[in-house]
């Protein structure tokens, strides 16, 4: 019988004289944790309280405390529990009951001690899946997944698993693995994004800093670092399925420190693993707790308990969600594609970024002037409020370089055109080009359908660029924020009014095809050349595209959609407003595009990667007409838009819970190789006040991504808005920034050749050091910079950690005179703490009002010696703009 050990004495003619004893039992492949153990003789229960514990990696029980003498026989029984920390959900998805939960065969019990433990969860350790023909090679293995399920589950229609599947598992380097299942039999969709592999594996198998395990029934795979035998990847779990509409894998992790996971606004860096759930689909969701945001980033990295590091990337764009519990395991869930995982080695955290970016892409190097200081908001009336706004941020000596205008500056916001009101803006720009500043214009992908004369939605049509209904040649139409012809808008209806009222029917380009990226390409450019009046050329030098999750203010088309499984489909993961299905601000599922070679798509599958589709393309044109490097950002984000853009945090708030939230932010998108990139300073939504703009100013002036921006109908908060104190605190920490621009483009440099992270995270540096696992409050640049910024209402002085290194306070040069500990460090309004870790060199360069002016002033260095007096340092320097390799 299973869960019980009979010692049965089959001699006994002999008597030990020293009294032996079994006094442990070491159980090895036990699936599930040994709760209660009860030991008899005969029919006589024995006292016992024996010591338990369970290794579930391992899955190793052992038994101590024992008193099991020699020569007599003994009945162990033991019963096996789920604890908690072991239960993986059964039925994650909406309204689960008990007789649901018991038709797919799992355990009902409510837990009222925490509401976020499963009631429902698996039984067994048995996933109904097993591994057999398996085939190992010198660079990898092979086999096929059988499904045959011991229970008898009742699956929903598209969730019953698919009974064989084929598992390939790839060890493509010494430090990176692919593993990958997916139906052989049935052609399944996959997703376009070109990662950079080998042609062939290199890994050797001595120098591979991991081993792979398959485990065959229930099947799982195991990944260790060998140099440790800690294992990081562990799928022995239950929870595994993959079916035509519902894919589940889970892991047991190898420590309570994951970090990542996007794009979705986080209160702390490393995810909390306390039964949360986070969803994963691109949305116009400013950002707000569990809501997902504008991007899709399913990539994390994990910390080992000795800090050796590793990253995981599931290449998957179809909706997804991942649940963290304490165990420590995740579990994903996606509703469609197949499982295609990549793990990098690191050891290092700075090293797993290095080898992600090496297989995703390095991040863009951006021209000199992006990194100067930029002034941009919803609602600038005209283009002499732009003029005067350049001529008071001038005379107050406040350092910037780039201006933007949002769409106001469109005739009723419609791509490619220019408002009455904004007829001077060639003029302005062309006038602050020559005063050494620069320009930046947003586009959204939303075109109108409804003007008589708009050459952008008639040569759209003729080149056949718009999402359609499938196999049909209609257009799916949307709302976005072009305006009808012919409207007077009333701003004090309400929004669904408005949208009714006014907005005109918006088609969406497809950007997979080949005719959409010409068409694009020839709407910008004629954009930047008029070919029909040279004078209203707008001379811009950097695109900010907007909107392109896509977002429309109607759900999933004007009419609604037409395919309610695909809307709604089995199983709806944990998004925002989760109830309203996948069309919620955005395009039906059913829509269909084409990828480069004509095949056609569901935007079910492809709609996380809209914003990836959009961003080369733009950057190509972008360059193409300026001739020079310019800076693409966008909004919605994939695995590789690093490449060809930086990003912005969304439309945040005046608020100032919304500072740590943006550091976190811009470390998480470090990690998802997105260097450039940084929150609207001073807030987007509601208006900001005097203190939280100032400190915000402070702590912007260190986001690579430096712009003030805010949304229509607040008041103004450009730093020339306030007073005199206000323009000298900005012009204060802005001439900071600007000094330090050399060490700052450097560590682009570094980031686009070796893809090193510019925004850093202290366990980057520190990770010897656990209390570093944990800050996301302060941040540096590179390894030498230490920004400690004020985040609180009021607070005068910050309580700030100085890890093992030696630290010069940056404003009076002095050392600081003790390491590894907080300390509370002084603060008033005007003062942001800063320092400069021994061993380091920074180059310096005398700040001006503009890039164009300080990059003619004189160069220093600034040498700060370690403890055993040396330091070190690079400087990257070139023209700033021009295209091209950069040479390593």
């Amino acid at each position: 019988p299973q869960n019980v050990l009979q010692l049965n004495v089959t001699n006994s003619n002999y008597t030990d004289p020293n009294d032996l004893k079994f006094e442990e039992i070491k159980i090895l492949g036990l699936r599930q944790e040994l709760t209660t153990v009860t030991v008899s003789q005969g029919n006589a229960m024995q006292t016992v309280s024996p010591n338990i514990t369970y290794n579930p990696t391992d899955k190793v029980a052992l038994i101590e405390g024992l008193q099991l003498e020699l020569g007599k026989s003994y009945s162990v029984n033991w019963t096996l529990a789920t604890s908690v920390n072991e239960k993986y959900d059964c039925y994650p998805g909406l309204e689960a009951s008990k007789e649901k939960c018991e038709q797919l065969g799992c355990i009902w019990a409510e837990d009222t001690s925490d509401l976020s433990i499963p009631y429902c969860y698996y039984g067994s350790s048995d996933n109904g899946y097993s591994a057999s023909d398996v085939k190992h090679t010198s660079s990898g293995l092979t086999a096929n997944l059988t499904f045959s399920s011991s229970t008898s589950r009742v699956y929903e229609k598209s969730t019953s698993p698919i009974s064989t599947l084929r598992l390939e598992a790839i060890y493509h380097s010494n430090d990176m693995l692919q593993f990958k299942i997916y139906d052989y039999a049935n052609k399944r969709y996959e997703v376009p994004v070109p990662l950079n592999l080998p042609s062939t594996p290199t890994s050797t198998a001595e120098h591979r800093l991991y081993e792979v395990t398959l485990q065959t029934k229930p099947f799982g795979i195991q990944v260790r670092r060998r140099s440790t035998g800690t294992v990081i990847w562990d799928s022995q779990l239950p929870t595994f399925t993959f079916s035509d509409m519902f894919i589940q894998i889970s892991t047991r992790l190898a420590s309570q420190y994951v970090y990542g996971f996007g794009e979705t606004e986080h209160t702390t860096y490393h995810r909390d693993m306390n039964w949360h759930t986070w969803g994963m689909f691109s949305r116009d969701q400013p950002p707000g707790y569990k809501l997902n945001s504008y991007g899709f980033q399913p990539f994390y990295m994990g910390l080992e308990e000795d800090g050796n590091a590793h990253g995981v990337l599931l290449l998957n764009s179809n909706l997804m969600d991942v649940t963290f519990q304490p165990t420590p395991a995740l579990t994903y869930r996606t509703i469609g594609g197949i499982l295609d995982f990549y793990v990098v080695l690191g050891p290092t955290p700075e090293q797993v970024v290095q080898e992600y970016t090496a297989l995703v892409g390095r991040p863009v190097m951006p021209p000199y002037w992006a990194l100067g200081f930029q002034l941009c908001r919803y609602g600038y009336e005209n283009d002499t409020e732009i003029a005067q706004l350049v001529e008071d941020m001038k005379a107050a000596r406040i350092p910037y370089d780039v201006q933007y205008t949002d769409i106001d500056y469109m005739e009723r916001q419609l791509d490619f055109t220019l408002s009455p009101q904004f007829a001077g803006l060639p003029a302005l720009i062309n006038k602050i080009r020559d005063e050494g500043m620069r320009f930046i214009l947003i586009l959204d992908p939303a075109i109108s359908g409804n003007e008589t004369n708009y050459p952008a939605f008639t040569r759209g049509v003729q080149k056949d660029v718009f999402i359609k209904w499938p196999d049909t040649n209609d257009i799916i139409y949307g709302k976005v924020w072009p305006d009808f012809p012919n409207v007077v808008v009333n701003n004090t209806l309400d929004w669904d009014t408005q949208v009714e009222l006014y907005r005109a029917y918006a088609a969406f380009p497809d950007f997979f095809r080949n005719s959409t990226v010409e068409w694009w390409a020839t709407e910008i450019m004629e954009v930047y050349n008029n070919p029909q009046d040279a004078s209203k050329s707008l001379k811009f030098d950097g695109i900010w595209i907007d909107m392109n999750e896509p977002s429309s203010f109607v759900h999933g088309a004007v009419g609604g959609c037409r395919n309610n499984e695909l809307n709604y489909p089995p199983y709806m993961p944990y998004l925002g407003w989760r109830s309203d299905g996948l069309a919620y601000k955005t395009l039906c599922m059913e829509g269909q595009q084409h990828l480069p070679d004509g095949t056609a798509v569901r935007h079910y599958d492809v709609h996380n990667l809209y914003g990836w589709s959009q961003t080369k393309p733009t950057l190509d044109v972008l360059q193409s007409v300026t001739k020079e490097r310019g800076i693409v950002v966008t909004r919605s984000t994939y695995p590789g838009s690093g490449k060809w853009s930086g990003h912005w945090l969304g439309d945040n708030t005046a608020a100032w819970d919304q500072l740590a939230k943006s550091i976190i932010g811009m470390m998480e998108f470090s990690l998802f190789g997105i260097s450039y990139t940084g929150a609207d300073i001073c807030g987007f939504f509601s208006d900001s006040e005097y203190e939280l703009c100032a400190r915000w100013m402070q702590l912007g002036a260190f986001y690579p991504y430096s712009r003030n921006h805010n949304g229509i109908g607040y008041k103004r908060q450009d730093p020339v808005a306030w007073n005199s104190t206000f323009e000298e605190i900005s012009r204060n920490v802005l001439n900071i920034r600007y000094s330090l621009l050399p060490y700052l483009y450097t560590l682009m440099y570094e980031a686009n050749a070796h893809g090193s992270t510019v925004v850093r995270p202290l366990l980057h540096e520190f990770v010897e050091d656990k209390t570093t696992w944990e800050i996301y409050k302060q941040f540096l640049w590179g390894p030498a910079l230490l920004v400690s910024p004020v985040l609180e209402q009021g607070a005068v002085e910050v309580n700030a950690y100085l890890p093992s290194a030696r630290w010069y306070d940056y404003h009076t040069d002095e050392y600081i005179g003790f390491r590894g500990q907080f300390r509370n460090l002084s603060s008033p309004l005007e003062h942001i703490n800063l320092h400069i870790r021994g061993g380091y060199i920074l180059a310096q360069q005398s700040p001006a009002n503009t890039t164009a002016y300080s990059r003619k002033n004189p160069l220093a260095l600034l040498v700060a010696l370690n403890d055993s007096q040396l330091a070190e340092g690079r400087l990257y320097w070139d023209d700033g703009v021009s295209i091209g390799k950069y040479e390593d």
